[in-house]
């Protein structure tokens, strides 16, 4: 694990008033070059616990007054996770699940956490298998992507919040549009929205902030501009999304990627 605290960045209904309780979890299944959180996903960070000892963290958290349990790329975990909500549940745990991943997923993964995940905070990167081949070395994304999004659907149902607005149930669908790609991004939500109109909820990020890694591919050195997140929106909102969340202005720089040194460790 990296990190294990209450986040304050989320969408609305994620984040709330108190901050979701977010576990970041150590490596990822896929190697994104434009990845913010590369220091724990290719750079090695974070330390070794114990299954006991993550549900205390689930349990700590909730003392602490996180909405929810924020599980960020916990897929190569997830034995190991299930267990621990397990043994947290027995200890008092009782609130939402949220299950934070790339979208890259396998059907019988996600079958897996049934009864265990409440909401998907799931990504849907790419609708080219060109782009995902290029910048994540998976080609079938799109593809594997889909299944596995079907499979969330029909496990936890439509986005729902609660009286006070938090997401108790569904699906969260980001999507970080690329500089120079706004086809792509509207490929993806022309595909999601004809799939699932308004039962999910689309996020659409603006934040896409040059990395090192990305430094071999000159078309990723620029960001976004506001003329492609604007022309993006204007797209959704023609197709009829109104379930969603938009980013304004100020997102792009590394005050958007949370601290994964040695300080934000102290509590693990």
């Amino acid at each position: 694990m990296a990190r294990a605290a209450l986040h304050h960045w989320e969408e609305p209904p994620i984040s709330g008033t108190r901050g979701s309780g977010t576990v970041f979890f150590s490596n990822c299944s896929l190697r994104c070059v434009f990845c913010q959180n590369a220091d724990i996903s290719t750079g090695g960070e974070g330390k070794s616990i114990t299954v006991q000892r993550l549900a205390e963290l689930f349990l700590s958290l909730q003392q602490q007054g996180a909405h929810n349990i924020n599980l960020v790329t916990p897929t190569q975990y997830q034995p190991q996770i299930i267990a621990a909500i397990d043994l947290a549940r027995v200890a008092g745990l009782q609130l939402p699940i949220i299950y934070n991943t790339s979208g890259y997923e396998t059907v019988a993964a996600i079958e897996s956490l049934a009864g265990y995940v409440d909401v998907y905070l799931t990504d849907f990167k790419y609708a080219s298998s060109d782009l995902a081949s290029r910048y994540s070395s998976a080609p079938d994304y799109p593809q594997i992507a889909a299944a596995a999004l079907q499979v969330m659907f029909d496990q936890v149902g439509e986005y729902a919040v609660d009286e006070e607005g938090m997401l108790r149930r569904g699906i969260v669908v980001r999507h970080l549009i690329l500089p120079g790609q706004l086809v792509d991004s509207q490929a993806v939500i022309g595909k999601l929205y004809e799939r699932y109109d308004n039962r999910i909820c689309y996020s659409l990020m603006n934040q896409y902030t040059p990395m090192p890694a990305a430094s071999r591919f000159l078309e990723l050195h620029d960001k976004v501009s506001e003329q492609e997140y604007d022309q993006l929106i204007e797209y959704a909102l023609d197709l009829g999304v109104t379930n969603s969340f938009m980013q304004e202005g100020g997102t792009v720089g590394e005050s958007f990627i949370p601290p994964f040194d040695a300080s934000s460790n102290a509590d693990l």
